[in-house]
């Protein structure tokens, strides 16, 4: 197993970072301003108005990579309440259920909690920042 992560797994793993992260907030776009084919929550002190944001807010933390580990990791939670509360119940499978969109993000966000947002992001950048501050 290739234990150097550079090149292109880099490449391969801040491009999912981004596109998932992009797809994700389409659908806090949708929950929290109206947009993209669906109509606004009305109320955010609701599970679905809290989902919105955490969608609309977290995909953008996880598109630019910036504290992406505990960002993933709550999004990871939440799209396993949404899969157990709402698409669990209507049958076993999760093509039948409709949930495999949920159960697909949920794991998406559990692995960015577990790797981290790779070389080409603002925590990478931070880090760096950090070390040449320290280095001084």
């Amino acid at each position: 197993m290739d234990t150097d992560r550079g090149g292109f797994y880099q490449v391969a793993l801040n491009a999912l970072r981004i596109v998932a992260g992009f797809l994700f907030m389409q659908h806090g776009l949708q929950k929290v301003f109206g947009l993209l084919g669906r109509d606004q929550v009305e109320n955010f002190v609701t599970l679905q108005g809290l989902a919105g944001i955490m969608e609309l807010g977290g995909g953008l933390l996880i598109m630019l990579g910036l504290f992406t580990r505990p960002v993933a990791f709550l999004l990871s939670g939440q799209m396993a309440v949404a899969y157990f509360m709402f698409h669990a119940p209507n049958g076993f499978w999760p093509i039948e259920n409709r949930g495999e969109l949920a159960a697909f993000y949920c794991f998406a966000w559990l692995f960015f909690s577990a790797s981290g947002a790779g070389k080409y992001s603002l925590d990478s950048w931070m880090a760096s920042r950090r070390g040449a501050a320290e280095g001084e």
